[in-house]
């Protein structure tokens, strides 16, 4: 008899559901795989073909259909929850992102399976100082302990040891097969100048403040954010571009086109454009924080900053002589740790151990 798995998963959109979808994929010819998701507007339209057909899912009523942060709405979610562990039996659940794993910790007591939360970025930092960053900060130290909490990385596992006494982590990766099919005979943009990017949302966590400096310092670079947001005004840098979202094919000859990619935000799980970005061999800079900084060592496969000034130093002395040695041995991590084969070997035997 193969072990159940139970995936519960709120925030089907985005990177959360490239990695949930991945993960029930890897997993259903060593375990029977059930997924309990709720559908937002990120989520693909076309999301059940990205799925193993043995992948047996279960749509949620409630988080989905009637918003979040009602009390009688969040019981009867909760209820929802312990039905369907009812009905499964599973041996391992597993909460993906904050919200499933605040509902769910509270649903689940582990008492008859192993309950495993993985936040994908704790809220509390990505969301930056405020009263709404307080409340998620307190419910991880309220909910800490009632499930190991199985992190995307090291630096994220530090921040998880702070709340739970049971923390792993498993290196999220790419599926390179597909990567490498995406990218096939896709030209790239060809730039007259040394152009550095970002890419998604202008949001408070990516720091389009930080960003725009960065752009003001060096004036003789070009630099592009694919993507948009609430805080696009804080993009005025005369160097600026802000392309909006563009089809994957066109982001990727951006990528393909441009020297570096600078990801500066306040925190990660680990973001997936990094890890394509490595494999696509540009020069990486990111800032000196949870996920960011396990992944890129300062000088070896890649730049950590922590000020404007730093990430302009970088990027003028790349223009004066680009370190060619650093995006490779960024690529070569991702063929070695950060792609989807090794994510699956490990999780496999991750699952197994409970």
């Amino acid at each position: 008899m193969k072990k159940k798995v139970l995936m519960v998963c709120e925030a089907f959109g985005g990177g959360v559901f490239t990695y949930v979808s991945q993960l029930c994929n890897d997993m259903v010819d060593d375990f029977e795989v059930y997924l309990v998701y709720s559908l937002r507007p990120q989520t693909p339209k076309n999301y059940k073909e990205f799925l193993d057909p043995k992948v047996r899912m279960i749509e949620m009523k409630y988080v989905g259909s009637k918003g979040l942060g009602n009390i009688k709405n969040d019981i009867a979610t909760i209820k929802e929850l312990r039905a369907i562990e009812k009905k499964v039996k599973p041996d391992i659940i597993h909460l993906h992102s904050s919200i499933a794993g605040g509902l769910g910790r509270l649903a689940y007591n582990g008492k008859n399976n192993t309950v495993l939360y993985t936040p994908h970025g704790y809220a509390h930092i990505l969301m930056g100082p405020g009263k709404k960053s307080l409340v998620y900060k307190t419910a991880e130290k309220l909910l800490g302990n009632r499930a190991i909490t199985l992190t995307c990385c090291e630096s994220e596992d530090e921040e998880a040891k702070k709340f739970s006494k049971r923390t792993a982590y498993v290196e999220t990766g790419v599926n390179l097969p597909d990567l490498s099919a995406s990218l096939d005979g896709i030209e790239p943009v060809e730039n007259e100048k040394f152009t550095v990017f970002t890419l998604g949302r202008v949001c408070t966590q990516k720091q389009p403040v930080l960003f725009n400096r960065i752009a003001e310092l060096v004036p003789e670079a070009r630099f592009i954010w694919i993507g948009n947001g609430e805080l696009e005004n804080e993009l005025t840098a005369p160097n600026m571009e802000v392309t909006g979202w563009k089809p994957r094919k066109e982001a990727l000859a951006m990528a393909k086109g441009a020297d570096a990619f600078i990801l500066c935000s306040l925190g990660e799980a680990i973001a997936m454009s990094l890890i394509e970005n490595m494999y696509i061999k540009k020069l990486i800079l990111v800032s000196n924080t949870m996920g960011n900084k396990s992944v890129i060592q300062d000088g070896v496969n890649g730049y950590v900053c922590t000020t404007a000034e730093q990430y302009a130093k970088r990027i003028k002395q790349a223009m004066k002589k680009f370190p060619k040695e650093l995006p490779e041995k960024a690529y070569q991590d991702v063929l070695n740790i950060y792609n989807t084969e090794a994510m699956k070997k490990k999780y496999v035997a991750f699952y197994k151990s409970l």
